[in-house]
């Protein structure tokens, strides 16, 4: 090959390397391995109904794990996620009880008290300089509060049939879900990678100080941030309810470590900087699946939460290591021990 083939070849490499997000690199051989996996140790996790039901939940865990890796993105850590779920099934089965007339007034209800809440956390992180998980975690049990206030305890109504219908409803075979999760997380990804406020959000993400050398408006960015993941959680706590019909009472309680661990999954470092909403989506594949995998094997339900802590816990020791710094050190090593070879 000739020197300007050898040069265009690498133009063609590094542009597709450029194209793909470095967290796909991951996570999607990880999951096309888990499948085939699944094959062979339950195969009964690979049927078609448990494939349409891991695209179910994985979806609606995509949508509250998208609202997590911003705040991830922006070095946070958000605790409330179960009280905001909680609250939105609540406020969409209690209170139209039944009634498909008031039912967009009450889903509008429920993405708003996402987006106070979520505010309410970037005002008290930001503006008062508390720290994420205690901001995060006060909100959270503020919600809680507000859902066994609302309800006065007793569990939540049935949700109105055209929710219902809609959530456990498929279109071209594929769960009505599984589209509106990838609606949203292809302009979500568009938005960050491929516009100039996405391009400011990871800036300030990746340090906060240089952006604000740059003049960058780092604190409204992080407030809105997390009003914009109070929107996602609330909107995966709306679509639950729809799937489940009846949800329990505090039925986000089971959200906080998979959102947080899909993350990891997804290549989004725990300390903030780049990522992809993306590639979380596919991680909430991966561990959706997963969970399948394990109830197929009959493995005990604590199998589940020991293999996400895990997964966390790996993910923060691959980011906290100085592997670079250890590698290039070798590689020095190595090279001193050549150049004191005879002829080296």
């Amino acid at each position: 090959m000739s020197g300007n083939g050898q040069a265009a070849a690498l133009r063609g490499v590094g542009g597709w390397r450029r194209a793909v997000p470095p967290q796909f690199l991951m996570i999607v051989p990880a999951t096309l391995l888990l499948y085939a996996i699944s094959l062979v140790v339950a195969p009964g996790s690979v049927a078609p109904s448990s494939l349409l039901t891991v695209l179910c939940f994985a979806s609606i865990l995509a949508l509250a794990a998208l609202g997590q890796t911003l705040v991830i993105q922006q070095g946070g850590l958000d605790l409330s996620v179960p009280g905001v779920i909680s609250l939105a099934a609540v406020l969409v089965t209690k209170f139209p009880a039944g009634d498909n007339a008031v039912l967009a007034l009450w889903i509008a209800a429920a993405l708003a008290s996402g987006l106070l809440s979520g505010l309410l956390c970037g005002v008290a992180i930001t503006r008062f300089r508390v720290t994420p998980l205690v901001a995060t975690l006060a909100v959270n049990a503020l919600l809680y509060g507000t859902v066994l206030y609302l309800t006065k305890g007793t569990s939540t109504e049935a949700v109105p049939s055209g929710l219902g219908t809609f959530a456990v409803g498929r279109t071209i075979g594929v769960p009505n879900l599984a589209w509106f999760a990838l609606v949203v997380v292809t302009l979500a990804e568009v938005v960050v990678r491929a516009t100039v406020m996405g391009r400011r959000f990871v800036a300030v993400g990746v340090s906060a100080r240089a952006a604000r050398a740059a003049a960058l408006p780092v604190t409204s960015t992080k407030i809105i941030t997390y009003g914009v993941a109070g929107v996602a959680y609330a909107l995966a706590g709306v679509l639950l309810a729809g799937y489940l019909g009846v949800p329990s009472l505090l039925v986000g309680q089971t959200y906080l470590l998979p959102t947080i661990t899909v993350v990891v999954l997804g290549g989004t470092s725990l300390t903030g900087g780049a990522g992809s909403v993306a590639a979380t989506a596919i991680g909430a594949i991966f561990l959706v699946q997963l969970q399948q995998v394990i109830i197929g094997m009959g493995a005990p339900t604590s199998a589940q939460f020991i293999i996400q802590a895990a997964i966390i816990l790996l993910g923060m020791a691959l980011r906290a290591v100085p592997w670079r710094i250890g590698a290039g050190g070798l590689r020095a090593r190595v090279a001193g021990q050549r150049a004191l070879r005879p002829g080296g």
